[in-house]
């Protein structure tokens, strides 16, 4: 057979019976959703920013970043609301190499995918337990959803996902905000039709089930660069881009446009300290053009313990540094939100 079937997982129901939430987790996530929404249909003027490790690979090195990101949220929230990134599972280009905590708990063993829902659930709990801060995921498998809805305030779809038809119609039954990203062409008419989808409602087959959807008013743009034909980066977070995307939102009947702007992957063709560049830029176009300032919601910022980042397999392995792409480490994330903070005046 093409597919060898391997073990039969528990619906998401038997997981959240399994491992269900607090009252605290509960009113936390109702709490901070309503802020989110304020802050994407334009009722609340903070500005978000969505940071934290490229892969969420180790749950210790991970709550030791978040407890460092809700000291500083305490410090910023009149202007800031922070949205940390525990991306528990993570696309691969080639297929090959680390998909993330849902696939491997432990980076060093084999794939096991009940250990993974188990362990992204705990983490996602711990995190809002702990911290007060519910997070960001990037829903690499549409039918994963349901088992931590209950648990997540922001969703991003993948470059390679947004052009999927089922990516978008799982969005469209999503009640919180959901970016969705440029495609690697960077075409942005595909982003945008991609928009346009998870607004509107469905009628499709999800896990087994015969599935309507009302629609997600909160779906907008993610900008994260391009690759041209020759395997080059090409930026799309300039003022020009900018105001492109700006053009193009006016010519489409979206609810709520947003944008936030990916400071890494091609748009610093993933040299991470670039980010620190690039989050001014957009700052100061933002500040420059009232619409802009609107407009743009928001950054996403890849940042982790330490500067950096080392193979999966490093020896020894250095705890807090990112096994996948490249992140700002922490000493450098912290001045950089407060950077922002005062260019959010």
């Amino acid at each position: 057979m093409a597919i060898n079937f391997i073990n039969k997982l528990p619906v998401p129901a038997e997981i959240k019976k399994e491992y269900p939430l607090s009252q605290k987790v509960i009113e936390t996530k109702k709490r901070r959703d309503a802020e989110i929404r304020d802050i994407f249909t334009g009722k609340d003027h903070r500005f978000v920013l969505i940071i934290g490790p490229c892969s969420a690979d180790n749950e210790d090195s991970v709550m030791e970043y978040l407890h460092l990101l809700a000291g500083v949220q305490d410090k910023v929230g009149d202007r800031i609301l922070l949205i940390p990134r525990i991306y528990t599972n993570k696309p691969r280009t080639t297929g090959r190499g680390y998909k993330g905590l849902m696939h491997q708990p432990d980076p060093s063993k084999k794939p096991d995918l009940l250990a993974g829902l188990i362990a992204v659930r705990k983490l996602h709990t711990r995190a809002v337990e702990e911290t007060g801060l519910t997070a960001a995921d990037e829903m690499l498998y549409p039918e994963n959803w349901r088992y931590i809805d209950d648990l997540l305030s922001y969703v991003a779809i993948g470059a390679r996902s947004v052009e999927d038809q089922h990516h978008r119609m799982t969005t469209s039954g999503m009640d919180v905000p959901a970016g969705m990203k440029n495609p690697t062409s960077g075409d942005l008419s595909v982003m945008f039709n991609s928009i346009e989808a998870a607004q509107s409602r469905h009628n499709f087959i999800y896990r087994g089930w015969d599935v309507n959807t009302d629609g997600n008013e909160l779906a907008h743009v993610i900008l994260r660069g391009a690759v041209n034909k020759h395997g080059n980066s090409i930026p799309n977070y300039h003022y020009e881009d900018l105001i492109l995307l700006q053009s193009m939102y006016e010519k489409r009947n979206l609810k709520n446009p947003a944008a936030i702007i990916d400071t890494n992957h091609n748009n610093s063709n993933k040299k991470y300290l670039e980010q620190i560049r690039i989050a001014r830029e957009v700052m100061h176009s933002r500040k420059y053009n009232p619409a802009l300032h609107e407009l743009v919601k928001g950054l996403m910022i890849e940042s982790y313990l330490l500067d950096g980042s080392q193979s999966v397999d490093a020896e020894p392995h250095i705890f807090g540094k990112s096994i996948t792409d490249p992140c700002l480490g922490w000493e450098k994330s912290e001045k950089l939100i407060y950077e922002i903070y005062d260019l959010c005046e």
